[in-house]
């Protein structure tokens, strides 16, 4: 039987015999490999010594430092399930059994679907691993591929196959990760231990593995601050009175930054025309050109508002 030796692909419609070779076109994106090849992994040297050392500025909550604990303890022998509410401390609770597989000598990934986020996450990380090397793999940022901890994209893992003995995967249910055979198995190539799998919202492939008991599930649903999650209201009206109804919620919440999603580009262009009437707005999305820098003069901001 055939069986892509990069994304696991054994189905045979896939395979594609060429003047060298069969190759597999499922995810001939990342590139076209033979299937007698093997992949040009990169070659990454040993974790550093004094790399898994960390602080943090603040204490984790009694509650999160058990969730801390237990998933120390179960990450060594199988796949862990993470499902915390957002804003749970996610990251923060994932630093003990980060340090443990560096401390160990042991390569370690984190991996997110979106690349601003890593861009973002490699910062953080940065202020509690001050002496390890933390690189950001991503688009536009590809100069450099080794270090002790790694932060990258789903889609750059195809280039660590079989070097990553711990791997963090963020937000497995996003998009593009989520229903992306091709993502799924290169992500299972790049791994030869185990994956905590850090999301608020569980796919069924997640649950059916805890079901099936080859993952260990814990959960934690309050923030370190306490208060009762915010839940949303459902308004319908016509669009001229959303607006006033939005104009009333950008009014009422002034003193503070303000993030308004909207399920399309277009939507979004049109909103910020219509915003920047009364207002300044910013407009951020998948076709804009310059998204970072958008995104860091929001955050001078006190009381900006995105779309």
């Amino acid at each position: 039987m055939m069986k892509c030796p990069r994304c696991g692909n054994a189905q045979k419609s896939y395979f594609y015999k060429g003047s060298h070779g069969y190759y597999c076109r499922k995810c001939i994106g990342f590139g076209r490999m033979l299937l007698e090849e093997e992949e040009m992994a990169v070659k990454l040297q040993d974790v550093r010594d004094d790399s898994s050392e960390y602080t943090m500025q603040y204490p984790l909550t009694k509650l999160q430092e058990a969730v801390s604990k237990e998933c120390q303890m179960y990450i060594r022998t199988q796949d862990v399930l993470l499902e915390c509410v957002c804003g749970a401390g996610k990251t923060e609770m994932v630093l003990a059994s980060i340090a443990d597989a560096l401390k160990e000598n042991r390569k370690v990934c984190f991996a997110i679907a979106r690349r601003q986020v890593v861009l973002e996450l490699s910062e953080r990380l940065h202020t509690y691993f001050t002496k390890a090397k933390i690189v950001a793999v991503c688009g536009g940022h590809t100069d450099v591929l080794d270090g002790d901890l790694i932060v990258c994209t789903t889609h750059q893992l195809y280039r660590y196959q079989g070097q990553f003995s711990l791997l963090i995967l963020d937000e497995p249910d996003a998009f593009p990760y989520r229903g992306d055979e091709v993502l799924h198995g290169i992500a299972q190539h790049a791994c030869i231990g185990h994956v905590i799998y850090l999301t608020a919202t569980p796919d069924n492939y997640l649950l059916s593995r805890v079901k099936e008991g080859t993952m260990r599930h814990i959960m934690l649903n309050k923030r370190p601050h306490g208060h009762d999650l915010p839940v949303p209201r459902l308004f319908i009206y016509p669009s001229i009175i959303l607006f006033y109804v939005l104009l009333r919620w950008i009014n009422n919440h002034a003193c503070n930054p303000r993030i308004i999603f909207v399920p399309t580009i277009k939507s979004a262009k049109v909103l910020g025309r219509f915003l920047n009437i009364f207002m300044k707005c910013f407009v951020c999305t998948s076709e804009s050109e310059n998204r970072d820098t958008i995104i860091h003069e929001f955050k001078q901001e006190t009381n900006g508002i995105m779309i």
